[in-house]
């Protein structure tokens, strides 16, 4: 899939160069080179731009930015359910509910498991995934048809409908019921992640659905989607595990699993519920100076104040306090400090509260102190 869809094209050095598709086979190489250098397990966030040649269309483009979570070297079911907490947390910090977004969660293995039990043989596996990864948005009958071509009997095809039906993991176990070794263990570790995501208090938003198989072929266990509760968009963000990338890639053997999440379609969710946040200030305070001569005490008092690590603007060229303090507005300020003669004086600054519109004079030595108290406030 993504080799299809790579920007690629020879460069003025003869070179076949293509832009970026995506950032998990770059995170396990650099990983790979420094892994005994690393404290596992390592937590790892990037946002890189990543481009897709393919038809633009909504939610899809051919350019985004998107966040990467992955947690390396934990082979646990904590494990799973820790990266699926980030991703809803990230849908609930933005006001999203389970009434908005449902995670549809699956494992790899749970369904190579059902899947030979309804009697798809393992080279078969590849074809019918294929299928399966694209059979909500095909009709039944053609999907019965690719999985004929795959060498399926129309039994075993129908079959294969019936496990996609299955939506719990008790249901799952009771088709399994009596599997030795490993293929029950896959069950016992879906069933571990669903209950660790019950107990962080996020069991509303989940649902097992051995639909999602996720369409790279890399993903070796946990698979999980999110999709908008109406069904109207396409998956918000999606991950899983990856075992053995790090082996192939680089050498090192650590498991390994994360998420990507698109800014492209979780824009478009946000602005249908109206929660698009808002502008929010690159400044905590404007400082102001009344007069010329006021000018060096402004740059004195900013470099002071920048040190302590507070956000600080002021006008680059003398301008009428009144204009200077529109600017403080225009930034989003949360308060304007005004530098005048007589407060200077009185070894006071003018403190302007631009949300509440109250003002109230501070002694030049306790500005800082007193900023960052209403700054954390």
């Amino acid at each position: 899939e993504i080799v299809g869809q790579l920007y690629s094209f020879t460069d003025k050095g003869g070179r076949q160069v293509s832009l970026r598709p995506e950032m998990t086979p770059t995170l396990a190489r650099m990983v790979a080179a420094r892994a005994n250098g690393l404290k596992k397990p390592i937590r790892w966030f990037s946002i890189p731009q990543l481009f897709r040649y393919e038809r633009q269309q909504r939610g899809r483009l051919r350019e985004h930015f998107q966040l990467n979570c992955d947690l390396i070297g934990e082979p646990g079911p904590l494990g799973d359910a820790e990266i699926i907490a980030l991703a809803l947390d990230v849908m609930r910090a933005f006001g999203l509910t389970a009434r908005d977004v449902r995670v549809r969660l699956s494992d790899r293995r749970v369904l190579n498991s059902v899947l030979a039990r309804v009697g798809v043989r393992a080279e078969q596996f590849p074809a019918t995934y294929a299928v399966i990864d694209k059979v909500e948005r095909t009709d039944r009958a053609e999907s019965l048809r690719r999985l004929s071509q795959a060498g399926l009997s129309s039994v075993t095809g129908t079959r294969v409908f019936d496990i996609l039906q299955l939506k719990s993991v008790a249901e799952i176990a009771k088709l399994e019921d009596g599997t030795p070794g490993a293929e029950a263990s896959a069950v016992e570790r879906l069933g571990e992640v669903v209950q660790a995501l019950d107990a962080m208090g996020l069991g509303d938003f989940v649902d097992v659905d051995l639909r999602i198989v996720r369409g790279l072929a890399y993903y070796t266990g946990t698979v999980f989607e999110l999709f908008d509760a109406k069904g109207e968009l396409r998956a918000i963000c999606g991950g899983g595990r990856y075992d053995n990338l790090l082996a192939s890639l680089g050498g090192v053997d650590l498991p390994a699993l994360g998420f990507g999440m698109g800014d492209v379609v979780l824009g478009e969710l946000l602005r249908e519920r109206g929660l698009i946040p808002g502008e929010t200030s690159s400044v905590d305070l404007f400082l102001a100076g009344i007069t010329e001569e006021d000018i060096p005490h402004v740059l004195r008092l900013a470099h002071q104040l920048r040190e302590s690590g507070l956000r600080v603007e002021y006008a680059l060229a003398p301008q009428a306090v009144g204009k200077q303090l529109k600017l403080a507005d225009a930034r989003n300020a949360r308060l304007a400090v005004v530098v005048g003669p007589d407060d200077r004086a009185r070894g006071e600054v003018m403190v302007k509260d631009l949300t509440t519109k109250s003002q109230r004079s501070v002694a030049r030595d306790t500005l800082p102190a007193h900023i960052w108290e209403v700054v954390r406030s």
